[in-house]
């Protein structure tokens, strides 16, 4: 499936889920259940960010972006970190009104059903977020696909909590519980803005760099030396280049079929890597 048909299929199955919770939070009057809600509401948001993200992302390169447009990608799942953190503090806010003056629950058990069922189709929609992200490499859907994933490992926490309610009686858990979930959800957030900070900040990537060296070590005998290599991402893309030390006897004509043929043998073995090879003439010791 296309990333912007996962996309949609995200922002659906998103409504559908936070009108579920809702219900749960009703039945219940559990503010645990309430802070589940409100994190789905967040989800929403942020799957019409990724939707957004992805549209802009599939434009080729123009005059104005000539290595594309995919980094908006790491933007959106950077973002994405934010509303996470975001929801954390909505949690928080809705736990603290209660956290000394608990209100009466009702209904646990069908709250508790209610909200296993909205999780269900959660688990499964970041299962399919995460699937498609490894297979088209969109920082957006994985991003998405990690939210989720919070969304669903709070969940289970919150039903656990609120079993302990049940059978100690005391209320104030609810609220503890959701402040819990708030910090656990909250720290997942602050993951996904380091992880898009470093593409944004053009980190080097090392994976591809051993790649690249394994491809031109098997050439030594046509050329001098390499060096000065350097690489960045660009969504699913990486961008690389290098100098490459060869003969100074070589014609141009030669020098340009050694570089096209190292840099077609390396796109054969990384279609995702893009490498420019700068040419310096050198005398061979």
């Amino acid at each position: 499936m296309k990333k912007k048909q996962a996309a949609l299929v995200a922002i659906v199955c998103g409504l559908v889920i936070l009108g579920i919770k809702f219900v749960a939070y009703f039945v219940s009057n559990s503010v645990a259940l309430l802070s589940d809600a409100l994190e789905s509401i967040v989800n929403i948001a942020a799957s019409g960010l990724m939707l957004f993200s992805v549209y802009i992302s599939e434009k080729p390169a123009d005059e104005d972006h000539n290595y594309g447009h995919q980094k908006i990608e790491e933007i959106s799942r950077l973002l994405e970190g934010i509303l996470i953190i975001a929801a954390a503090l909505l949690i928080i806010y809705a736990a603290a009104g209660r956290l000394f003056n608990p209100s009466e629950l009702f209904a646990l058990d069908l709250g508790i059903g209610i909200s296993m069922i909205a999780t269900t189709l959660n688990g499964g929609l970041s299962w399919f977020l995460a699937k498609t992200a490894r297979k088209s490499g969109s920082a957006a859907l994985e991003g998405d696909s990690k939210h989720l994933l919070s969304d669903v490992i709070s969940s289970a926490g919150i039903w656990i909590g609120l079993f302990v309610v049940q059978l100690t009686g005391w209320k104030f858990m609810d609220s503890v519980l959701a402040v819990i979930v708030a910090v656990f959800i909250g720290r997942m957030g602050f993951g996904l803005i380091i992880k898009s900070a470093q593409p944004l900040m053009d980190q080097s990537c090392e994976k591809e760099e051993k790649k690249i060296r394994e491809v031109l070590l098997r050439h030594t005998f046509r050329f001098i030396d390499f060096h000065d290599m350097k690489t960045r991402r660009n969504g699913n893309q990486i961008f690389s280049e290098l100098h490459l030390s060869v003969d100074g006897s070589l014609s141009v004509v030669e020098a340009h079929d050694l570089t096209d043929h190292l840099e077609d043998e390396l796109k054969g073995e990384l279609p995702n890597v893009n490498l420019t090879i700068h040419v310096e003439p050198k005398k061979s010791t």
